[in-house]
């Protein structure tokens, strides 16, 4: 059989693993090199290449910037169907860790860009703690959020929004902005996030 007719991996964990081992045996490193290089422990390296656990963003990316690749690179084979559709089933997207997770924040990826610049990310973001005060974040691009359950106050710049479900708010990245106060559990919301394009 070969490389065109093989069928893609079954599972995300299972595609970035074979990405980045066939990534490392290209570059002719072994699994302690790359591993003393990115700060990720053996174990979880080879764990990772075998698809046996997922990891997060900022780890991926110490292992993309190891390998000299970008992130995309380690997606690129993720539901590689002829029609490049991703379908992520209902609870398979990657947990991942951003500014808000300590804050009691849950971030799951819907889709997994594969192209060599980031075009946009979607996140289902859950929210079950309010124990502490939550984070202002700004980035490039444009962000859409839509509430799925729950109610809260979302803060951007100097205004707060009062967000039910079925509600959207839609806003310049660059302007700072998060939840101000979270009025009714359980809280979850859709977050896309469509970045700048680099001009040609």
């Amino acid at each position: 059989m070969d490389r065109a007719t093989l069928p893609p991996p079954s599972s995300l964990e299972e595609s970035v693993g074979s990405a980045i081992r066939e990534l490392r045996q290209r570059h002719g490193l072994t699994l302690a090199q790359v591993s003393d290089q990115s700060g990720v422990s053996r174990g979880m390296l080879s764990k990772i290449e075998t698809g046996q656990t997922s990891a997060g963003m900022e780890t991926l990316a110490r292992i993309a910037r190891t390998l000299g690749v970008s992130m995309a690179m380690l997606f690129n084979k993720y539901d590689a169907t002829g029609t490049s559709a991703q379908h992520v089933k209902k609870g398979h997207g990657m947990e991942v860790v951003r500014r808000g997770t300590r804050s009691g924040h849950t971030y799951h990826l819907l889709a997994y860009d594969q192209g060599p610049v980031k075009l946009f990310e979607p996140f289902l973001i859950t929210m079950d703690d309010d124990s502490q005060r939550y984070p202002t974040f700004h980035h490039p691009g444009t962000e859409f959020l839509y509430m799925l359950d729950g109610k809260l106050e979302y803060r951007c710049g100097q205004q707060t929004y009062l967000l039910e479900p079925g509600d959207s708010l839609s806003f310049q990245g660059t302007v700072p902005h998060g939840p101000e106060r979270l009025v009714k559990f359980p809280i979850r919301f859709l977050s896309v996030i469509i970045y700048p394009q680099p001009v040609e």
